[in-house]
């Protein structure tokens, strides 16, 4: 079906095409379409233990298709194991300037400088308190065979770096109640600086105040509180060996890897200079390469959760064969159609 649909979706403008099908999936979260939707993408139990969670399978929705958490009960039953919302901010913010997303058919790719544009915290909060119990109670219930919910979490544009921990330390006690696991998103090229969040001393500051966070949240209420790390794929190695060394000495769950790209390298579309993230097939290579490297360096510490470049199940295998934990995708679902999840979940 999907084959069909998709050169009129590719008909239209890249971020009209997104807003589409996020209204779809909204509408998918009424219940006899809920209904019909599990029965048409269901896929068999692969049951995957990772930072004290339980997922019926390993596989994902990386964060940035529903920014602001309205249409988790539709895409919840499209087959993924879990679905990651946001970026969240604490306040709403429009994002970059329009265009800012631009799909590179001739590579399968997709360049987006989105910026973070979303309703904020407490919009994204009221949609969590609008799912049915336990979750409307503000109590995280992680039941085999449920979705698992993951908020990626992000600063405001206009937080200045080193007020930076105070927005993400926000977040962290909005969202903890509410959400499966949390990421701390310091690897966005979309959001002017954000990157430097992952340099060794910056880091080290802020994942030791929000581990300290997290500790007086256990404190107060229990439980488990999954924070996860999502880095970027353009760390040099010793880049990437500081950024992990500061992730496992903070007492943090896991690490993402990884985010969008800012290499261009053997492009063919016209659209190929545009700035901003690049996603999609291209950067499968790289993603592969930086799995590797994390995979060594970690040693079975935490768990590892692969994203960029998965297209097909072999792809999604083959980083699970490669050890990560989990799989993610997104813009393989904008070039396969939301079956891709089932298939993967068959093959692995």
């Amino acid at each position: 079906m999907y084959r069909a649909i998709r050169p009129l979706l590719f008909q239209l403008e890249p971020e009209t095409a997104h807003h589409l099908t996020l209204g779809l999936m909204r509408i998918g979260g009424i219940q006899p379409i809920n209904i019909l939707l599990r029965m048409i993408y269901a896929a068999p139990p692969k049951t995957v233990k990772a930072f004290g969670l339980t997922f019926k399978n390993p596989i994902g929705l990386a964060a940035g298709y529903d920014k602001d958490g309205i249409a988790m009960r539709g895409l919840s039953a499209l087959g993924f194991g879990h679905i990651e919302i946001g970026t969240v901010t604490p306040r709403p913010q429009p994002g970059n300037p329009k265009p800012r997303i631009f799909r590179l058919v001739e590579d399968e790719a997709v360049i987006n400088r989105m910026g973070f544009p979303g309703r904020g915290a407490q919009y994204v909060r009221d949609q969590l308190l609008a799912l049915p119990a336990p979750r409307a109670q503000a109590q995280v219930s992680n039941v085999e065979g449920s979705t698992v919910l993951g908020l990626n979490l992000g600063k405001n544009n206009a937080t200045p770096l080193e007020e930076a921990a105070s927005d993400y330390i926000t977040l962290v006690q909005t969202f903890a109640p509410l959400a499966d696991y949390l990421v701390i998103n310091v690897s966005s090229p979309n959001t002017v600086g954000l990157r430097r969040l992952q340099g060794r001393e910056t880091l080290e500051q802020l994942l030791r105040a929000i581990a300290k966070e997290r500790e007086q949240i256990i404190l107060g209420r229990g439980g488990n509180h999954p924070i996860l790390v999502k880095l970027a794929p353009d760390l040099s190695d010793e880049e990437l060996e500081d950024a992990i060394g500061v992730i496992l000495d903070s007492g943090l769950d896991g690490i993402i890897a990884t985010n969008t790209t800012l290499s261009r390298e053997g492009l063919r579309s016209a659209h190929r200079e545009e700035s901003g993230g690049l996603s999609g097939s291209p950067l499968r290579v790289c993603s592969e390469a930086m799995l590797e490297k994390i995979v060594r360096r970690v040693d079975g510490q935490v768990p590892i959760v692969s994203v960029g470049g998965i297209m097909s199940p072999e792809d999604a295998k083959r980083r699970l064969d490669m050890g990560a934990t989990l799989v993610q995708v997104y813009t393989g679902l904008i070039y396969r159609g939301p079956g891709l999840v089932r298939e993967i979940v068959r093959a692995v």
